[in-house]
């Protein structure tokens, strides 16, 4: 008999909707009064998740101000050669210029990595030239938590003037916990002056140099669509201890499913359905045994949702991607968003559920 696949994950009723912090309110306030200062709003998304790691909040909050969006763990969401889903993003953004960068630690990925970084700092730099200032040009980096707003600054860091790691990187959310100072990326006229002469054509015009703020991560609110809320905790926008991990680690084993179940075929004779089935044969592959030989499920399913994440149990998106799914997603926000009040309010209704399944158990 053929294997079939869940068309369809259990519903997830129970499930917790924000991971909205006092450092993201803060943190989303002082980018407001920030923004007078800015040239540039660099936006970054978790390719994997185009749709559901767009944030209303910056929309709303850094209306007006110029725009980049930039998505990261590119490396992470398919084949480097199939751009067919990269131009589709393109044209949902445009005119809106969008940028894709390979800034992970994916095997193998280190070239492509470097090129997609210098694209998006000779885009920066290009920027700074036609914008020329003696004070040097500050741009604003922004996006949820974990998308990879760190790793992007110490890459540009890096690649910009050759200098080390500046910013705090983690697998968890919330590293980052205040808005920093700005950081240079890209040198002055004034320290090309010891550069060679096609250094010195190149960062001719960029003025007193550029300069990147990093800021900490902001989740929704409130995430009306339960899916939604999984798929950033697999991806990493919330701690790992707020959803169960052997649930999210059977909600990807649905993703992998309808992608490819030979995904996971070095752990279990074939297809499966069964998320217990599938955890008990990765810890005996990998040793994740306890006493007499019992499955440590919730260690096992941590580490299956951590392989995913860097890459090692496939590299696929969550999110689908089709020319009109960016408005399908906006207009289906917009029905199902409640007001800040209503979000508080089913908060707390969900609390109470849950303290009375706790009670009965």
């Amino acid at each position: 008999m053929s294997f079939v696949p869940r068309a369809a994950f259990p519903s997830l009723a129970h499930l917790p909707r924000s991971y909205f912090l006092g450092h993201h309110k803060s943190g989303l306030q002082k980018m407001k009064t920030l923004l007078s200062t800015i040239d540039l709003v660099i936006e970054c998304r978790d390719y994997r998740v185009p749709l559901t790691s767009r944030n209303p909040l910056f929309e709303e909050s850094l209306e007006g101000k110029e725009r980049l969006i930039v998505y990261t763990k590119r490396d992470l969401g398919g084949a480097p050669l199939d751009t067919r889903n990269e131009d589709v993003i393109a044209e949902w953004h445009a005119p809106t210029p969008t940028m894709f960068v390979r800034n992970s630690s994916v095997e193998g990925s280190e070239a492509s990595r470097r090129r997609s970084v210098q694209r998006l700092l000779d885009y920066l730099r290009e920027h700074a030239q036609n914008r020329w200032k003696l004070v040097g040009h500050r741009l604003l980096v922004v996006g949820m938590p974990n998308v990879g707003k760190s790793t992007l600054l110490n890459a540009l860091r890096a690649h910009g003037i050759g200098k080390g790691k500046v910013a705090k990187t983690g697998a968890q959310p919330g590293v980052t916990r205040k808005v920093s100072s700005g950081v240079k990326i890209i040198p002055s006229e004034e320290d090309i002056e010891t550069m060679d002469e096609a250094s010195k054509k190149r960062y001719k015009g960029v003025g007193g140099g550029v300069y990147l703020l990093d800021t900490p991560g902001v989740f929704i609110p409130y995430v009306p669509d339960a899916e939604a809320m999984m798929k950033l905790a697999l991806c990493g926008s919330v701690k790992d201890s707020i959803i169960p991990p052997v649930m999210l680690a059977d909600y990807l084993l649905y993703h992998m499913n309808l992608v490819d179940p030979k995904l996971y075929r070095d752990y279990v004779p074939g297809p499966t359905n069964d998320i217990v089935e599938l955890l008990e044969g990765i810890a005996r592959k990998t040793g994740r045994l306890g006493k007499g030989g019992k499955t440590d499920t919730e260690g096992t399913a941590l580490w299956m949702i951590q392989k995913w994440r860097t890459g090692g149990m496939g590299r696929f998106l969550l999110d689908p991607v089709s020319e009109e799914g960016l408005e399908v997603s906006k207009l289906a926000e917009k029905e199902r968003t409640p007001s800040l009040s209503q979000a508080r309010k089913a908060q707390k209704e969900m609390r109470r559920q849950r303290g009375r399944l706790r009670a009965q158990a």
